[in-house]
């Protein structure tokens, strides 16, 4: 009897013990593998990537303004501007894990890139966020209501990075915007993190519209460029080309990566998003976008999308950085009457592989530059691209 006692409590304890090997053992599994389910709790995390001066501010706002959304604007420009690194490709893994913290509402993340005496005003156009200027990060806005700057700035520029964190977990959405990525692999581990469940909307535009929104914005992209173009020493006159170049190459890079073969853990979470269809038809793009990120239109954000984008004028060089009212029509189509044809005719050079993916006609002549009827937006259709140059040339007259 004593033996079979013996033999029964060993049974029972490497029972016990297998159980939790493998309790241990799923554990593991479920973080190391790709292709386990997302318990992200519920949240989805949405980055909007873009490039310089092609719209993304106000896509930016079309989030910001959702009352289910946390968005922030940039977060890696403290990245940029803090760090003593040559150039944008050593600095983006330090990008990507202050990404992953901040989407994991951990803001303590960006003590490292603030000074010691810090407060949500010193967040990066922090004003922008209307989730920083509503309850419970600050009083002033309730959710249901839009944000104003001006009067944000006043009111809630004194409170503490632990309110806007606090605020974060208060949000079904938290929505980053960055320019500072140039291609998807170092977004990979983002992708597969089971804590998130993230969706990329990538943002593009016309590079003749991008070359003369930065003439305009110039003196504040500096450092950005700088950074960009690995602080190579390149002639003034050639800076915004080269700049150009490596903008317009990311995009066809990031394309390709996420429709031609993309891995597993990328299909169905990309978007690219032209922003001429946007400025053409904003209810109908912005609708599809929502529906993307798993966000709902409401009738104050279509009376204030319709708002924003059916004022008057193209706007001026002080609002380059400002939300106002403006014709955004007008606006995608300005650098056809602004910018000089043989500006134009360089950038389509360091851009031809880009805007044939994205679908950018290219104007021959300065005639057919301005002549507005001529529409240079081709439809978008199933994924299709070869950088063979087309059967039929498109000559142009002066």
């Amino acid at each position: 009897m004593p033996r079979c006692k013996v033999n029964l409590s060993t049974m029972i304890f490497l029972v016990i013990l297998q159980g939790a090997a493998v309790v241990l053992f799923c554990g593991w599994y479920m973080e190391l593998s790709p292709c386990s389910p997302a318990p992200s709790n519920g949240k989805v995390h949405v980055l909007l990537l873009s490039s310089w001066r092609s719209g993304s501010s106000f896509l930016g706002q079309v989030f910001s303004q959702h009352p289910s959304v946390y968005y922030l604007m940039e977060p890696a420009w403290h990245v940029w501007t803090r760090l003593q690194k040559p150039g944008a490709r050593l600095l983006r893994m330090a990008v990507r894990d202050l990404l992953r913290s901040v989407f994991q509402c951990d803001l303590s993340v960006m003590e490292a890139y603030l000074p010691e005496n810090h407060n949500v005003s010193t967040l990066f156009m922090w004003s922008h966020s209307r989730a920083l200027c509503s309850p419970p990060a600050c009083p002033l806005t309730p959710r249901t209501e839009f944000s104003n700057q001006t009067w944000c700035k006043q009111a809630c520029d004194a409170r503490g990075l632990q309110w806007a964190q606090d605020a974060c977990s208060t949000y079904s959405h938290v929505v980053l915007k960055e320019v500072r990525f140039f291609e998807l692999e170092s977004l990979y581990p983002l992708l597969q993190d089971p804590s998130l469940d993230l969706r990329i909307i990538h943002l593009v535009r016309d590079p003749r519209a991008v070359l003369k929104s930065r003439e305009e914005a110039a003196k504040a992209l500096m450092r950005d460029n700088a950074v960009v173009l690995e602080q190579r020493t390149i002639p003034a006159a050639e800076v915004q080309y080269q700049v150009m170049r490596e903008i317009c190459r990311s995009h066809v890079r990031i394309n390709e990566r996420a429709i031609l073969k993309p891995p597993p853990f990328l299909e169905g979470r990309y978007k690219m998003v032209r922003y001429e269809d946007v400025a053409r038809n904003p209810l109908k793009e912005i609708n599809a976008i929502y529906e993307f990120v798993g966000l709902e239109m409401t009738k104050e954000l279509e009376e204030w999308i319709f708002r924003v984008t059916h004022g008057k004028g193209k706007g001026t060089k002080k609002e380059a950085f400002k939300i106002t009212s403006r014709n955004a029509a007008d606006v995608s189509q300005a650098w056809r009457s602004i910018l000089p044809h043989n500006k134009v005719k360089r950038v389509q050079e360091v851009c031809k592989g880009a805007m044939s993916l994205l679908g950018y006609r290219t104007v021959y002549s300065e005639k057919e530059q301005k002549s507005l009827d001529i529409d240079l937006l081709v439809p978008q259709e199933p994924y299709q691209f070869s950088w063979l140059p087309t059967k039929t040339e498109h000559p142009g007259t002066s």
